[in-house]
């Protein structure tokens, strides 16, 4: 007799017809998007296609003006650590390390939101709390072994080679225990072993069972790493299937060709969008974070630096 094995798909991910504007510029406009268990999905387009801000509409970063994110059927708040703590972590365009810290401290701080320990534990340092903090030890030593970095512990982050950089900063943000990881552009600056390296790496996340929804420009990369892939178009989906199908797509040619279509704006409102979201991340930065080249953290405990570039 064979016993047939059946295997339920549910969806990690909702995000319904979410749009954001920044005064009278709309930078995304009523996507949708779901991410499902044991998936991988890219995102991409061209410059200016609204990729990173439809990323901090998904992780807290920016309130929707329109629509709804989901993670596992809950609506989620508006606020980084709060869509942290849901299960979602994310890794940044610009690596955002705490560079004077070690790699173990780097991965140390993305445990703070799975340890229940407060401030009178911390300060008394009682059986409770060391439990805690061995168990984080040995928590962020497994991560550093996962990634190939458990030899390089105590190093400093900053004197790290930058593709293990990337990988220190995808080792903090499994730290927390996603069920749902974003990567934005997790392969920019890599050399093709290290982008090989990332794109083994990924895999082997998605085999612990964790969604991954990817940000990225190499197409390559992505082609051959994703289940499905979304094309934005200056700020609207424009089309979304298996990389043989977006392949295939006139319209996605054309996009990377900076073929114009019906009604597409064009560079200089594209720059006045960017212009705009660059001056909504300053106002709600905080002053040490806003000091070019300075290192800091946001609430969800991820370093923020305030050089960061600016992509949509």
């Amino acid at each position: 007799m064979t016993t047939m094995t059946t295997t339920t798909t549910t969806t990690v991910l909702e995000a319904s017809g979410v749009t954001m504007r920044f005064g009278g510029l709309t930078a995304v406009r009523s996507v949708d998007l779901t991410v499902n268990t044991g998936e991988i999905v890219g995102l991409i387009g061209p410059n200016g296609a609204g990729k990173t801000t439809f990323f901090n509409c998904l992780t807290g970063l920016y309130v929707p003006t329109e629509g709804k994110v989901s993670y596992k059927g809950t609506v989620l708040p508006a606020k980084p650590h709060l869509v942290t703590d849901a299960g979602i972590a994310r890794t940044f365009q610009n690596i955002r390390l705490f560079a004077n810290m070690t790699v173990l401290e780097n991965v140390l701080v993305g445990r703070h939101t799975r340890t229940k320990e407060g401030l009178w534990s911390a300060l008394l340092r009682g059986p409770g709390f060391k439990r805690a903090e061995a168990a984080s030890h040995a928590r962020a030593m497994e991560l550093l072994e996962f990634i190939g970095l458990a030899h390089k512990a105590d190093h400093l982050s900053r004197n790290l080679p930058y593709g293990e950089q990337r990988k220190l900063e995808i080792a903090r943000a499994l730290a927390s225990e996603p069920g749902l990881l974003l990567l934005d552009e997790p392969t920019a600056g890599m050399n093709p072993q290290e982008t090989r390296a990332a794109e083994e790496l990924v895999f082997a996340i998605r085999d612990q069972g964790i969604a991954v929804l990817v940000i990225e420009h190499d197409m390559r990369f992505i082609f051959n790493l994703c289940d499905r892939v979304a094309v934005l178009v200056q700020g609207e989906k424009l089309v979304e299937g298996s990389s043989e199908v977006v392949q295939a797509d006139e319209r996605v040619v054309a996009a990377y060709l900076g073929t114009p279509f019906e009604g597409a704006p064009g560079a200089a409102e594209v720059a006045e969008v960017e212009a705009a979201e660059a001056e909504a991340e300053a106002a709600a930065a905080t002053p040490d974070d806003t000091a070019p080249g300075t290192t800091g953290t946001d609430n969800s405990g991820t370093s923020t630096t305030g050089s960061e570039g600016k992509s949509l």
